[in-house]
């Protein structure tokens, strides 16, 4: 199944027989909780899913947004309506990556029918609603490990056999700045590929072929294993999925840089090569 979905094709199923569960995960790093946004308007129908505190563990040795618990994970989507067979579409306010961790969330726990509104709010033309839905519990149970997960460990090594992405601004990449963890840098053998290359400037991904000349001048071939992280396992998650558009399917290290560097005993490259 294709992973995005258009305004127009949403407006379409929404109308049909099966309409989608609808989830508003607007986020921003460091920013304030987006209920506040949620609440002074959203699309119809579409329930608010905190990303620091539901799709994320409490921030620690794992990392800054380590993977909830599943269980605590399930409820929450229970409670938003989700179901095991039901069609799950996601979006947030343009950005796609709070989108994209709540995609490859449900994907990782085994639902099958999940995708993101491709631009979401911010390329939204349709009426907004401040009405807040009341719907009936879903019956979704999580089963992880339906897709590639890595650990730190499995990184390092896929850095060396494989292909490892990093997600991040360039400039973190290379050290030349570190806003938020403890040290600047990357892992050592990654390949710098800034999430924010595969989107146009509205925020819509590049259409399949684009996004599959991008990746395989970075080295994915069809045949090498590749697996993604970025700063906290939120912005690598919207590369996974623009990998699943290009015909890649990628592992994401969801403790990302935040969890590497709060090791000192791990490695550090810096500088524009891989290293």
């Amino acid at each position: 199944m294709k992973p995005i979905i258009t305004e127009s094709e949403y407006m379409s199923e929404s109308a049909g027989p099966r309409p989608p569960v609808l989830l508003d995960v607007r986020w921003q790093l460091g920013g304030p909780n987006g209920r506040a946004d949620y609440e002074a308007g959203h699309i119809p129908g579409a329930v608010f899913v905190d990303l620091d505190s539901e799709l994320a563990g409490p921030a620690g040795t794992g990392g800054r947004h380590p993977l909830p618990d599943p269980e605590v994970f399930g409820a929450v989507m229970r409670r938003a309506g989700v179901g095991r067979r039901s069609p799950v579409v996601v979006y947030d306010g343009g950005q796609g990556w709070a989108a994209a961790r709540a995609w490859w969330l449900l994907r990782w726990t085994g639902h099958l029918d999940v995708r993101v509104l491709d631009g979401g709010l911010a390329t939204w033309t349709g009426e907004l609603s401040t009405g807040i839905p009341k719907p009936e519990e879903g019956d979704f149970r999580p089963q992880p490990g339906a897709v590639g997960l890595l650990d730190a460990d499995g990184a390092a090594a896929l850095a060396r056999s494989g292909l490892l992405l990093d997600a991040r601004a360039a400039e973190r990449y290379r050290g030349d700045v570190e806003p938020i963890d403890r040290v600047g840098g990357h892992i050592p053998g990654a390949v710098s590929a800034p999430t924010t290359q595969n989107v146009d400037e509205d925020g819509r991904f590049l259409p399949a072929g684009s996004l599959a000349a991008r990746f395989s001048d970075l080295g994915a071939d069809g045949t090498t294993e590749v697996g993604v992280y970025c700063g906290s396992g939120v912005s690598g998650a919207h590369e996974v999925l623009a990998l699943e558009l290009a015909g890649h399917r990628a592992a994401l290290y969801a403790g990302s840089w935040s969890e590497w560097s709060s090791d000192e005993s791990r490695p550090v490259a810096t500088g524009p090569e891989p290293v």
